[in-house]
């Protein structure tokens, strides 16, 4: 097992404030050794902000005015994100942090969808998101202007890069609150410090179900590998905060997003758990129950939890997957019907470049949807591969994926009522 991020949380505001970027720097470098001296291999620290149409809300320019006049200001100041990313890429290096997020585009700023594309055009290490939903648990409603805008985001970001590259750095969120350490969904809300930890943790669930002799003796082995390492974590991360106490910069733990995400080799792939599990192929009927039992142990497990603590299922991160997808096996539809009973929803699907906006969004909204029912979060981080056609191989040179071929999208524009701009409220269950 290993910790794929510790990520830092803060509110750096506009202008950027230098010296809470180089705290985040100076807690980090404190923090990577810590759990690397206990035997946890850290691949990256991270720094996550409030959401970006915040911070120029905050600006003294904004908050001089007041009503309509304010909105205009916000709007006018959210022109300068790409400014505020090439800004925070350039203090995070000096820092010595390797990424950041900026949070979420919010329904309540629909230009703040707008600027991403350029943002993200203008950085390599900077992430967004967007939001689709509320944030708080009151406001339970699917916004269907920012599931669409959204959507073109996704489109127009897609060309950045020959492979599509850049929608690595930004995702749709349906339910999402703050605190998860995972990218691109995380962000911070208020103005106090801290910080949380993502595990890279699939290899727990194929070495507990590699050679077991019923499906519970996995189930509990899991559940005891995943309390032992929670526990750990915990420990060093309370040393961590005193240690921050001691040098008079305060800092709270916001928890383990203890997620069963993959890398690409067959040890560490959440596919190959499925299949130690008893799934031929991962994609045929019965995943959906693997799926369950996988999210269940986690669900168990005794540990400070925060964000998504489920069952990730990105498929070019999983050499597993990816080979499932490859040959036809595991579907777009398959992927959503998953994320019900586990994890975060539809991550690094590869879709054909001629995708638009107008077939992504009814898949946005199916995600919302299953988003609020289920009171969960998910997230869907699609990638249209400019000049590929559904089933055409993909050719990306990056160590955290494997290739695959790109997966076809059963979608077609929505018509009358669901093509409006209306606010849908979702009743939980």
């Amino acid at each position: 097992m290993r910790i794929r991020s510790i990520t830092y949380f803060c509110n750096p505001r506009w202008p950027l404030e230098e010296k809470v970027i180089q705290t985040a720097g100076d807690f980090l470098a404190q923090a990577k050794p810590a759990f690397e001296a206990e035997g946890y291999e850290v691949q990256t620290t991270r720094l996550a902000t409030v959401p970006f149409p915040k911070l120029f809300r905050r600006n003294k320019d904004a908050t001089s005015s007041k009503g309509a006049a304010k909105e205009a200001v916000a709007d006018k100041l959210l022109d300068q994100t790409p400014r505020l990313a090439e800004e925070l890429e350039k203090l995070i290096q000096q820092a010595g942090i390797a990424y950041a997020a900026l949070g979420p585009a919010l329904p309540e700023s629909p230009h703040s969808y707008e600027v991403i594309p350029e943002g993200l055009a203008a950085t390599k290490n900077i992430f967004f998101s967007g939001a689709m939903t509320g944030s708080r648990p009151s406001d339970s409603k699917i916004y269907l202007s920012a599931v669409r805008a959204c959507a073109e985001v996704f489109v127009k970001s897609a060309p950045l890069d020959p492979n599509g590259f850049a929608n690595l750095r930004f995702a749709a969120l349906a339910n999402v609150k703050p605190g998860s350490p995972f990218f691109p969904a995380a962000y911070q809300r208020g103005n106090r410090p801290g910080f949380a930890i993502a595990t890279e943790a699939a290899d727990l669930a194929v070495k507990a179900f590699e050679g077991t002799k019923s499906m519970e003796a996995g189930r509990r082995a899991l559940i005891a590998e995943i309390e032992k390492h929670g526990k750990a974590i915990a420990r060093i991360s309370k040393e961590l905060i005193r240690m921050s106490r001691r040098r008079r910069t305060p800092t709270q733990f916001g928890g383990i997003d203890f997620s069963l995400a993959p890398f690409p080799e067959e040890a560490h792939s959440i596919g190959t758990a499925f299949e130690r599990m008893g799934i031929p192929r991962i994609g045929l009927h019965g995943s959906l129950t693997a799926a369950g039992i996988l999210t269940e142990a986690i669900e168990r497990a005794d540990f400070p939890r925060t964000g998504f603590s489920g069952l990730m299922m990105p498929v070019l991160e999983d050499s597993t997957l990816a080979a499932r997808a490859a040959e036809g096996t595991l579907t777009v539809k398959d992927v959503l019907l998953y994320s019900a009973v586990c994890g975060t929803g539809l991550d690094t699907i590869p879709l054909p470049g001629d995708t638009r906006a107008e077939q992504i969004a009814p898949l946005l909204m199916d995600l919302c949807t299953l988003a609020l029912r289920l009171n969960k979060p998910l997230t869907a981080r699609l990638m249209p591969i400019p000049g590929k056609s559904a089933g055409e191989p993909t050719s990306f040179d990056f160590g955290f994926f494997a290739n695959s071929k790109v997966m076809a999208l059963e979608a077609a524009p929505l018509a009358t009522l669901l093509s409006g701009s209306e606010i849908l409220p979702i009743k939980k269950r």
